[in-house]
């Protein structure tokens, strides 16, 4: 048997679907675990329907993506898992979506705790299919062992997600997460779409990555109906993005502050956060930038004079944002708490398959912007942070070096567009490609966004999946806090700052 040879694509490029490279299922594993060894990582796993598997790989050296697809047997198949940690959670929900059993997977329990779409007998319904404690948290056993329980509900205001310790007096042995409680069904309402409400579902998928998942979303759609958008459009765009990421970098960065009781760049961070979203309301109206993309174009473009207020705001709004984040690089006592908690192993975080600021914060320099470029930044590239340590301090110090070039992209951009008028508004899309994939990626502030679509007959959404940058670092979270004190937990969690909903699709 040849070896499988995944087929190229483009980011935010249509392919037809008989186009994608596909094997039975022993040549796929052997092609798909081989290349994940080179360094390859797995984007994406989905199933196509009860039959159909489709993975994404991400060759970030290569600056391509890569698919390919298999037909199983039935509804049981030797896990990847194993061989390749990347695929864990993607199997767990494979099986959760469409009933596909992955035998042999080391840790086999439900994502988000649903039904399968398909009808499909639920797989944790069968005693051979889940052995006795399986579907049970993780727990150590020994002398002074002890189990604490947090959440699903918190204090304060926070989405709930369930946190599962076992610890050995304050030291934690393991971690075990358990989400799903803000499931809302995303995914499988988007089947048969787009639908009047699929742009809406799509800026709220996280709520505070609106403009990533949309700007994903547009990709797509532009994609499959082979529509580009105007080099101007795309750098209105690119503002909206970095806006977004602004914010919610300084207000980690204040909230990180907060938790370790610094409490000078914590106050000025909450305050400096309201103003880049009230620059994201200047460019839309929305301090979220709700509707501020549309699919082909934008619905809310930036004429010269609003451009050049923009500018000078964000100017204003930086100055501000580093002198209130140099207060905290000079406090001794942060630095060591930071330098102290929440490790994360370079090679476990390759392994699992880490993105965005936790990947980069652990030496790999992975970032959508650069490695797959979209919009404007195959002309205007960011500058990559990354720090070795994989810590809270590396995580906050990626997030400060990230403010930085956001700010330099800024600054370039908005004076670009106060020098030229606007582009003409757009007109409704052509219809989408069938029986085509788009795969499109951004960079949103917490890491890579991948929106998958995959058209039938008569150009609908046969499937569409989502992974944000939570789905893969959810883990790295549990590992971060082995052999670590759960007096730090607060700390490490922040560092993270992982979405509960962009999880819970």
């Amino acid at each position: 048997m040849s070896p499988l040879a995944f087929t190229p694509l483009r980011n935010g490029r249509a392919l037809p679907l008989k186009e994608v490279a596909e094997a039975p299922f022993p040549a796929f594993r052997d092609a798909l675990v081989q290349a994940v060894r080179q360094g390859q990582r797995l984007a994406c796993l989905c199933a196509e329907d009860d039959r159909h598997l489709l993975a994404v790989l991400a060759d970030d050296a290569d600056r391509t993506l890569r698919a390919a697809r298999t037909r199983l047997d039935g509804p049981r198949y030797p896990s990847l898992t194993p061989d390749c940690p990347q695929a864990h959670l993607f199997e767990r929900e494979m099986a959760e979506q469409a009933g596909l059993v992955p035998e042999g997977h080391p840790w086999f329990k439900p994502v988000r705790g649903h039904r399968p779409w398909n009808g499909a007998p639920d797989p944790w319904q069968h005693p051979e299919d889940a052995p006795p404690g399986m579907l049970d948290f993780y727990r150590v056993e020994g002398e002074e062992v002890h189990e604490v329980a947090v959440g699903p509900v918190h204090a304060g205001v926070i989405e709930p997600g369930h946190f599962r310790f076992q610890c050995h007096g304050e030291t934690v042995f393991h971690l075990e997460i358990a989400l799903g409680y803000q499931h809302r069904g995303i995914e499988q309402s988007l089947a048969g779409g787009p639908h009047p409400l699929t742009w809406k579902m799509m800026e709220t998928a996280s709520g505070d990555a609106t403009l990533a998942h949309a700007w994903a979303h547009a990709l797509v759609l532009e994609g499959l109906a082979g529509v580009a958008v105007p080099e101007r459009t795309d750098r209105v765009r690119g503002v909206a993005l970095e806006l977004e990421r602004m914010a919610n970098h300084t207000g980690d960065l204040g909230a990180l502050s907060g938790d370790v009781g610094f409490l000078p760049t914590a106050a000025f961070c909450g305050r400096i956060r309201g103003d880049w979203l009230n620059l994201s309301a200047e460019g839309c109206g929305s301090r979220l930038g709700r509707d501020w993309l549309r699919p082909g174009g934008l619905r809310y473009d930036l004429d010269p004079a609003r451009a050049q207020r923009m500018l000078l705001r964000t100017a204003q709004a930086w100055e501000d944002t580093r002198d209130a984040i140099e207060l905290l690089w000079g406090a001794a006592s942060v630095m060591l708490r930071f330098e102290a908690a929440g490790a994360v192993d370079p090679v476990q975080a390759r392994q699992v398959g880490l993105v965005g600021v936790a990947a980069r914060a652990c030496g790999i320099p992975r970032d959508a912007r650069l490695d797959h470029p979209f919009g404007p930044y195959a002309a205007h590239p960011v500058d990559l942070a990354t720090a070795q340590s994989g810590n809270v301090h590396a995580r906050a110090w990626v997030r400060w070096k990230e403010l930085e070039a956001s700010q330099s992209h800024l600054a370039r951009a908005l004076a670009d567009l106060a020098g030229c008028p606007p582009d003409p508004a757009p007109g409704p899309l052509p219809p989408l490609a069938p029986d085509s994939l788009c795969v499109a990626l951004t960079e949103g502030w917490r890491g890579e966004v991948l929106h998958l679509a995959l058209t039938g007959a008569d150009g609908r959404f046969a499937r569409y999946n989502v992974v944000d940058p939570s789905f893969h670092n959810w883990f790295g979270l549990a590992l971060a806090l082995r052999g670590e004190q759960i007096s730090d937990f607060p700390l490490c969690n922040k560092s993270f700052n992982l979405s509960y909903c962009g999880f819970d699709l």
